[in-house]
């Protein structure tokens, strides 16, 4: 998120601040009351009241043209349209999935908020050049696998518990309301839910030292996946994750794992469904 702020006080931010608000002489020929330097302290990229702000309208317009563009995308081109006459596919599914996920995106950004302030004002572990880190190119390329093994533990630990009768009707029951989901149920989480199953990508940068541009890349490709992962996919032989995001050690040795069922496959039952309206269509005939 650092890398992202800079470029958009750059190219964007630094204007806009300028030309919101009036530099000390300005507000005096304004009349304008008020510290001359608290006014100055806005021109800052280093000020925290602006870093707040700024991080806020940058990831909530990030957020949502990422979701928008790439859940069409999904939505269009790979997403299974069949899914859609399944007997459980809701009414107006579509549209309800994506209101959620509009209205989640606010909130789950206020609660990431302290995150990327911390990220960009360094107090993360993240390291610019491989060259200054004592593990050179060798720790950026095994901070991959040890990257996603950890996120991947953590999440079905998160995941896990948000499935204990205390907490899944609150939190996690929401996303379950999806049960033939679409790619626009990538983001349709309770906040609180969505919040929850982020933290262990926060928090890796700040137990762990991570590449700049490394961390900016998973930070957009898990976005991806988590709206590639969501097009109503059950073929047999693709091994479900269940709990986990990427693996399924995790839920192997947590006694989760399933292997899929060609009998569950939603898809199965909108052909039957098919099938059984033209025979009875040709019997009738």
């Amino acid at each position: 998120m650092d890398l992202i702020l800079e470029a958009a006080d750059t190219y964007l931010l630094d204007a806009v601040y300028t030309k919101l608000i009036p530099t000390p002489i300005e507000a005096a020929g304004l009349n304008i009351t008020g510290s001359a330097l608290a006014l100055s302290a806005w021109q800052a990229r280093s000020y925290i009241p602006r870093q707040i702000i700024s991080l806020f309208i940058v990831t909530l317009l990030g957020i949502h043209v990422l979701y928008l563009l790439f859940a069409s995308a999904s939505y269009y081109f790979i997403f299974n349209h069949e899914m859609m006459l399944h007997p459980r596919f809701l009414p107006k599914q579509v549209r309800m999935e994506i209101r959620t996920s509009l209205e989640a995106f606010p909130v789950m950004i206020l609660l990431t908020l302290p995150w990327f302030l911390a990220e960009v004002r360094g107090w993360s572990k993240l390291y610019a050049s491989v060259d200054d880190h004592w593990g050179g190119w060798w720790y950026l390329v095994a901070s991959v696998p040890f990257y996603l093994l950890f996120t991947d533990y953590c999440i079905y630990w998160v995941h896990r518990w948000l499935h204990h009768p205390l907490l899944y009707k609150f939190l996690h029951k929401p996303h379950h309301k999806w049960i033939v989901p679409t790619p626009f149920a990538s983001y349709a989480f309770h906040p609180l839910d969505g919040y929850l199953q982020s933290v262990p990508y926060h928090l890796f940068i700040f137990l762990f030292p991570m590449h700049r541009y490394l961390y900016l890349g998973f930070f957009v490709a898990v976005n991806f996946w988590a709206i590639f992962i969501h097009d109503s996919d059950m073929i047999t032989g693709h091994p479900s994750k269940m709990l986990s995001t990427y693996f399924t050690w995790a839920d192997r040795a947590g006694n989760s794992y399933r292997h899929p069922d060609a009998t569950l496959d939603p898809l199965l039952e909108v052909k039957m469904r098919d099938r059984g309206k033209r025979e009875g269509k040709a019997k009738s005939d």
